[in-house]
């Protein structure tokens, strides 16, 4: 242990690689800001998780000074923030997250292990060029072959969100969002990087859909001019360390744009730069979108019920409610589904 006081984090088994840089920057730029040093715990489980198991190969992170659990008598975990709502089983029984800053990370000043969410931006944005010097990606991985004027990267969470219809992006969203990168340029070419190709072709027929290795689809997203991104965290650091990327959409209301009537699951999730599209369609800056939420926190009558979970009786009613959109999204899917197979008939 060095004589400045350590800012640490552990980064956790089966952590996607998304939620591991936010945790892995935010703690070095939370170090930086308070002049301590940092220790990044946990590092052999980068990049290994339920997606993968190559390892961070592409990449060359340093970890920070050498540190054990037991080196810290302080424990932090960042504050969270969570309504309890009748939208899906997660969000009844957990609540759906929606915290945003927890103002008391940017203070620290003596040595602690932090845990928690950690994707406000305003935790790092003002180190960016230093993120890009700890992010590079090794000349040999880094692909610009698809880095064109007039291509536009779609990443499409599929596999493991297609069972949360809160989650899910249908296909309206993508729809809507080729759409408005047709307003950029009417002659706008599209790619899916997935990690479902068949799924991903069947939601949006007629687009090609990769599913590289990790490098070559990390890469590809942030070399791209273009993104239309799903609600996922592994496609931020690319995107936001981008030295090409002109324009971006992204779903407002993040991991709950199915369903929200105005509240961000979560509020850390909305970044400068970034442009959100609502379910008609619609296109908001993140100003406007921090504008809307804090009116809508005022107004709001979910949010007086911020962090109160609900009764039993409040359940009951609430798991019915929730038991007939869960019914509605499997019509809707099976529907979709018998007319792809009529269209493929036809052709045939």
């Amino acid at each position: 242990m060095g004589n400045k006081p350590i800012i640490a984090t552990e980064l956790l088994k089966g952590q996607g690689l998304g939620n591991q840089l936010f945790c892995y920057v935010t703690t070095r730029c939370l170090a930086l800001r308070n002049n301590c040093d940092y220790s990044i715990l946990g590092s052999e489980t980068l990049a290994n998780n339920i997606h993968s198991q190559c390892g961070l190969y592409f990449m060359d992170l340093e970890v920070g000074i050498p540190a054990q659990k037991e080196d810290f008598k302080k424990v932090y975990h960042e504050k969270e923030d969570r309504l309890y709502i009748a939208n899906s089983k997660h969000d009844i029984e957990h609540g759906a997250y929606v915290a945003g800053i927890d103002e008391a990370l940017l203070h620290m000043k003596e040595s602690v292990l932090v845990y928690g969410n950690m994707q406000a931006e305003d935790y790092y944005l003002t180190y960016k060029e230093e993120i890009r010097q700890w992010l590079t990606v090794k000349p040999e991985y880094d692909c610009y072959e698809y880095s064109q004027d007039d291509l536009c990267i779609i990443h499409l969470r599929c596999t493991d969100y297609m069972d949360s219809p809160e989650l899910f992006l249908n296909k309206r969203y993508w729809i809507n969002g080729m759409n408005n990168m047709r307003k950029i340029n009417p002659n706008m070419r599209f790619m899916i990087i997935t990690n479902d190709v068949k799924e991903a072709e069947k939601l949006i027929p007629g687009v090609k859909a990769y599913n590289f290795d990790l490098a070559k689809d990390y890469s590809i997203i942030k070399n791209a001019k273009y993104l239309l991104l799903a609600n996922s965290s592994f496609t931020y650091f690319p995107a936001f360390t981008s030295t090409t990327v002109k324009y971006i959409i992204a779903p407002k209301y993040w991991a709950r744009h199915n369903v929200s009537d105005g509240y961000w699951a979560s509020e850390q999730n909305i970044y400068e730069g970034w442009t959100y599209q609502d379910r008609k369609g619609r296109l908001f800056s993140a100003a406007e979108c921090r504008l809307e939420l804090e009116q809508y926190k005022k107004e709001s009558k979910t949010y007086e019920k911020l962090n109160t979970p609900m009764s039993e009786q409040e359940k009951s009613k609430a798991y019915r409610k929730a038991k007939r959109f869960y019914n509605r999204y499997k019509i809707r899917h099976y529907w979709d589904s018998a007319k792809r197979k009529i269209r493929m008939a036809i052709k045939k």
